[in-house]
């Protein structure tokens, strides 16, 4: 089998991260055990399509979601190309597959109103720990930088004399994103308090009170914490933060592209996404420009 070698190839190549080459690798390990236990192959590079949707029928049956699904068959397809663009099959069996319907979801942004509330409010303590929690929320609705993006800032990453942030993103490249005065200050109070500490790790910009590094687990419960105290939204979470950075650009009438650049998306697929959350912005559009909306009157 060539399952090294293709992961060796999205780590080297792709530049993917640690955790997707993990999540790949799983994905695949468990479609070579549903083949060696259903058809006692051991080699997964010469199956057909029969095979692939005779797995699908049984991830259907143990209620994996569509979503789901389709994520799992994603990773074969991407397995069959590589192994088409090396030559060792000549047909990729996944080539007619179409994926499964899957409904989409709308997660509507936190409000300018809601983010106005927590940040403009006194609701994070004056400590250390509360100036790091309120520096979280802060870098994350005025950059729109990702969970993994914000752990992994280091010491020298913020410029202070140009207002800046050197952002390392998916694939290990590197954006600078253009911090706002609140931004900065926020950031150099933070880091007042931070040498305070009697040891950190001194590569990374953002720690723990016990100076150890950031991590995940400790960010998603700021942001889920206190905007639990602001909003009666179910989801929230750093990608919230996020989502509501781009919304509010787009509806301030910012450059989609611009927008693309800011969050470190290659395709400018990805932050149209982010086009279709904006109810209000719609709403007024169409509030405006039809003849019997409320702007408008209804005099003739």
């Amino acid at each position: 089998m060539s399952i090294n070698r293709f992961l060796e190839y999205i780590s080297l190549e792709k530049k993917y991260s640690e955790n997707t080459r993990i999540a790949y690798q799983k994905n695949l390990e468990e479609f070579c055990s549903f083949c060696n236990d259903y058809y006692a192959i051991e080699d997964i590079d010469g199956v057909d399509y029969s095979h692939i949707r005779t797995w699908i029928i049984q991830l259907v049956e143990a209620k994996n979601s569509n979503r789901t699904i389709n994520r799992k068959i994603s990773v074969l397809r991407s397995y069959y190309k590589f192994l088409l663009k090396t030559g060792s099959i000549s047909i990729h069996p996944l080539k007619l597959h179409r994926p499964l319907k899957v409904s989409k979801k709308v997660n509507m942004p936190f409000s300018k109103a809601e983010i106005n509330r927590l940040l403009a409010g006194d609701l994070f303590p004056t400590d250390y720990v509360g100036t790091l929690q309120k520096c979280i929320i802060t870098l994350f609705y005025y950059t729109g930088i990702r969970r993994k993006e914000l752990i992994e800032i280091k010491t020298n990453a913020v410029d202070f004399e140009n207002n800046t942030l050197q952002v390392l993103g998916k694939r290990n490249k590197e954006r600078i994103v253009p911090l706002l005065p609140e931004a900065v200050s926020c950031l150099k109070e933070y880091r007042q308090h931070k040498n305070d500490l009697p040891h950190f790790d001194p590569h990374s910009f953002f720690c723990l009170a016990s100076g150890e590094k950031l991590h995940e687990g400790f960010v998603y419960q700021t942001v889920n914490h206190y905007f639990g105290l602001v909003s009666t939204k179910v989801k929230k979470s750093p990608h919230m933060l996020r989502h509501s950075f781009a919304t509010h650009l787009l509806d301030n009438g910012a450059d989609l592209n611009a927008v693309k650049e800011l969050l470190g998306h290659e395709s400018i697929a990805a932050t149209q996404i982010y086009t279709h959350s904006s109810l209000k912005k719609i709403q007024d559009t169409y509030d405006k420009a039809h003849p019997r909306g409320k702007s408008r009157g209804t005099t003739i």
